[in-house]
């Protein structure tokens, strides 16, 4: 792995919590309605730069916006796409312990992806403010068909056959692929949750009672995935994010991988984030089916749902163990999931971010020598 190329051994999935002008400012613009969308853009483009700042001091190759602009890690991107809007319905969709976001897809027409998508901008901020690697974080192809309800699907052809669906939503992500690799991305990161949730016992009822068979679901999705990427430039790296949902330290799925493994690990991907800071994610077997050669894994053993840090003696017993699927050379370390899946945030304070993101490098220092 040379100095400034990915993959890297300690990495984070991106959003970070969200600097309080900025929460603030987000306030005032979408509810108080009492400045401008100008005025808003000022207060994130003065507080962006220190949230890569610290991502930098802190030892990290990988830097990102922390989703700073957003209200959500996926909804934001999807509603800039065309053929999908965003409706405000009451309710939202179930975590552990709570609800949230209030909003839902609403496809009217067929998918694609325009040339002034707002989040093409929002990377070239990070790379015009950063000497290390610029990435971004978007959701994968999966995220536009799983949270989209048939009721909500207003076009005929994806209604008659969701392969139609899915054969659009490949071409467009190839669009998205190209646009980011043009605007300078080398580091693309699609977040495909929706692997893992078709792993919970309840996802998969959910989806059978729509008619939805959840392991054609996992084959289709990584179809997809695979689908979208294969053509990319061979200096642009993919990275790919797999968790249990995140909103206010809460989660909204459990299971372990093993439904999903073999798919997830043809999908070509070269960086694969996966969640596993608890029991909710299973046991480490999957690995096993990780090919040999230039692929990578990076075991979320950090989570970014409590402040406490992770003992170092711990984290390499996690690794030993982990070794005994795959080889440790084809491993790395980030944390479970991203410090602000929603704008919302974790429990966490700015403080135990950055210790956290400390804990990554360092741990990545003792086991491989360096990040």
């Amino acid at each position: 792995m040379s100095d400034l190329t990915p993959p890297f051994r300690a990495d984070h999935v991106g959003s970070l919590l969200r600097p309080k002008p900025i929460a603030e400012a987000r306030k005032k613009f979408f509810q108080d309605k009492s400045i401008s969308a100008d005025e808003l853009k000022a207060v994130e483009d003065a507080e962006i730069p220190a949230l890569i700042k610290m991502q930098e001091e802190v030892g990290l190759k990988a830097v990102t916006d922390g989703e700073a602009r957003r209200a959500y890690w996926h909804y934001d991107f999807m509603e800039g796409l065309t053929g999908l809007s965003l409706e405000e319905r009451s309710g939202g969709i179930t975590f552990s312990n709570t609800t949230a976001i209030p909003v839902t897809p609403v496809v009217r027409q067929r998918f694609d992806f325009p040339s002034d998508h707002p989040m093409l901008e929002h990377f070239r901020f990070v790379k015009e403010h950063t000497n290390v690697v610029p990435k971004i974080s978007i959701p994968g192809p999966s995220a536009c068909h799983f949270r989209t309800l048939a009721e909500d699907d207003h076009v005929a052809l994806y209604r008659d056959d969701p392969q139609n669906m899915f054969d659009d939503l490949v071409k467009t992500y190839k669009k998205v692929v190209q646009a980011f690799y043009d605007v300078g991305c080398r580091y693309l990161q699609l977040d495909d949750i929706f692997f893992a949730y078709l792993c919970d016992p309840k996802h998969r009822a959910a989806k059978a009672e729509m008619g939805q068979d959840p392991d054609w679901l996992i084959e289709r999705y990584g179809w997809m995935l695979r689908e979208s990427i294969k053509d990319r430039p061979e200096d642009m790296f993919i990275g790919m994010h797999m968790c249990r949902g995140n909103f206010k330290s809460t989660h909204a799925a459990e299971g372990a991988y093993d439904q999903a493994a073999e798919a997830i690990f043809s999908t070509g991907v070269d960086i694969y984030f996966m969640e596993y800071d608890t029991d909710r994610a299973g046991g480490l077997e999957p690995l096993s089916l990780l090919p040999k050669g230039k692929q990578i894994v990076l075991p979320g053993f950090i989570t970014t749902k409590t402040p406490e840090l992770e003992k170092m003696d711990w984290l390499k017993s996690k690794f030993e163990e982990a070794s005994k699927y795959c080889d440790i050379n084809q491993l790395g370390i980030a944390p479970q999931c991203g410090f602000s899946s929603t704008e919302e945030g974790n429990t966490v304070t700015e403080d135990d971010q950055r210790k956290k993101l400390e804990l990554v490098v360092k741990c990545a220092e003792e086991i491989w020598g360096g990040v």
